[in-house]
């Protein structure tokens, strides 16, 4: 009794100094897979008694978690606006066109997104917000409907460009390094990069 007694006073000490607790986070990808490890490595190394939780989703589902109370902070794209969330943007995730060095736009001097319509383009499903920014981009220009295939994750679309199955934008840090027999061009005239940031309640 005498030791389990010791062991709780121990505990709440560590509660009280901030080195023990829970901490639930929520992360986008690529940001999940491809930068938020580094960052909890020497984290947790300083602090090996919080235990960390990581959930991998869209900006929307995750805001909606972070409302509710399930998550404590959310790192993503900036929210909805009226949401009553707080967003500071720490960083510019830069998006890159990406495809087989034999396609046909891998020899074009320049692409537009009007480029894009004459080839299939692998797109996110319809309620992630870079979908959203993409699809305002090729509005401006007119022509027929996009051969689009929907891909439900951002980090895999990389893999399905890799299969032949079409080209898509992926954020630039899935690509390092560079696959062989692949290509990644700048799309030109548009700004396609997302402000990344972190999300927590006001």
């Amino acid at each position: 009794i005498i030791k389990d007694m010791e062991r709780l006073q121990d505990s709440l000490s560590d509660l009280r100094t901030g080195e023990a607790g829970n901490v639930r986070i929520g992360a986008t990808d690529p940001t999940a897979s491809y930068r938020l490890p580094h960052v909890l490595q020497p984290f947790m190394s300083r602090f090996p008694k919080i235990e960390i939780s990581v959930e991998i989703a869209g900006t929307p589902a995750l805001c909606d978690r972070l409302l509710r109370g399930e998550l404590d902070m959310v790192l993503c794209s900036a929210p909805e606006l009226g949401k009553g969330l707080h967003f500071e943007p720490l960083f510019m995730e830069e998006f890159v066109l990406y495809m087989p060095e034999n396609h046909p736009l891998a020899d074009e001097p320049e692409i537009s997104a009007d480029h894009l319509r004459d080839h299939r383009l692998l797109i996110t499903s319809s309620n992630c917000p870079y979908r959203k920014k993409l699809e305002s981009i090729l509005k401006e220009f007119a022509g027929p409907p996009l051969n689009t295939m929907e891909i439900g994750s951002m980090t895999a679309l990389k893999f399905y460009v890799e299969s032949g199955l079409g080209i898509a934008l992926v954020p630039e840090v899935v690509l390092q390094p560079l696959p062989s027999g692949m290509v990644k061009r700048k799309l030109e005239g548009s700004d396609v990069n997302m402000i990344c940031g972190l999300t927590c309640r006001t």
